[in-house]
């Protein structure tokens, strides 16, 4: 049986053709499925789709006329799937329900020691052969504190590396992480971990509870030289409030892998067209922000998992079986 895959990056064609190899034919492309691309799947009965797919009612329709029964949706967020929809129309819908918390542990680490030590900044000033520190002064995280927003696997991936910096921990879920209150960490109301800590980051699904989570409200009780970082979820933070923060000067450094308006944008070029987005447009332009296109999760570990768990889930479909991946059953 041949799957048709969506939205297939250059780097993970090859480990997706690798994976099927032997078991079915993958067809890759590197559109993303929206309403437009939709019937191109026509007479295809399971196709594999990205972060960034729309799986609205509207997608799920024409998917279903067109003869598509299986969606094996590689992420581990599924808030862009209609999943109510999926049910009526009786097809399965399948996740990737885990796979390498430290990639985006170690990337969202990677955002925050960049705009702290202004290594964007530095490295744009080198290439011009400018080598004056002036601007470039960043701070010890040593004996800061770090409040982690989620203490699943990848906030307590996040946590152990802070523990190594020598850090105070601080954590806010729904549920304490036994291995997190072992590291140290302190589990305090949201309020409580914003107002004290120097180092915030995100690490929490999207659902309609944590939409903009970080709201105007959670901003303002931050301090003012805070770090904030999200390899989340775009729609946690509302951007146009941290807009707004920003032009006050305010935070030593944003990181964010992730835009709530990223559909459409992210994992496409766009450098010769005009920017349509203003609040994105604005963002970039600060000097202590950094913005990178959804790759917290992009290392060969974490890409290998992915595809491997989707091929799972493909052959479960197949033989009739079910695992914990499957969101919407089959009928």
């Amino acid at each position: 049986m041949e799957i048709l895959v969506f939205g297939v990056q250059a780097d993970e064609k090859p480990l997706i053709e690798a994976a099927f190899e032997g078991h079915h034919e993958a067809r890759c492309l590197d559109v993303f499925l929206n309403e437009d691309t939709a019937p191109i799947a026509g007479g295809y009965e399971i196709v594999s789709t990205s972060v960034n797919a729309d799986l609205g009612g509207r997608v799920l329709e024409i998917l279903a006329a067109g003869g598509t029964r299986m969606i094996a949706q590689r992420s581990t967020g599924f808030n862009n799937i209609d999943l109510r929809t999926a049910e009526r129309l009786g097809m399965t819908i399948a996740r990737v329900s885990y796979y390498s918390p430290y990639a985006v542990a170690e990337f969202a680490w990677a955002l925050a020691m960049a705009v702290n030590r202004r290594v964007v900044r530095a490295s744009t000033r080198t290439r011009d052969f400018d080598f004056r520190l002036d601007g470039l002064m960043g701070r010890d995280m040593h004996g800061r504190t770090a409040g982690v927003l989620g203490t699943g696997k990848i906030g307590e991936a996040f946590a152990r590396i802070a523990h190594g910096f020598g850090m105070r921990l601080l954590g806010w879920d729904i549920a304490e992480n036994p291995a997190c209150v072992q590291l140290g960490m302190t589990y305090v109301p949201k309020e409580q971990l914003l107002a004290e800590s120097d180092l915030v980051t995100l690490h929490v699904p999207l659902m309609p509870q944590t939409r903009h989570l970080i709201d105007a409200e959670a901003l303002k009780s931050m301090k003012d030289d805070a770090i904030l970082v999200n390899s989340s979820r775009g729609g946690l933070i509302d951007t146009a409030a941290l807009v707004a923060e920003l032009r006050e000067g305010r935070f030593t450094g944003v990181g964010l892998d992730v835009y709530e308006a990223e559909a459409g944008l992210f994992f496409l070029d766009k450098s010769l067209e005009a920017v349509s987005d203003d609040t994105l447009a604005r963002l970039v332009t600060f000097p202590n922000v950094l913005v990178t296109s959804h790759q917290a999760y992009y290392t060969r570990e974490a890409v290998g998992q992915i595809v491997e768990t989707t091929l799972r889930n493909v052959l479960d479909y197949r033989a009739g079986r079910r695992s914990e991946n499957v969101l919407v059953p089959r009928s």
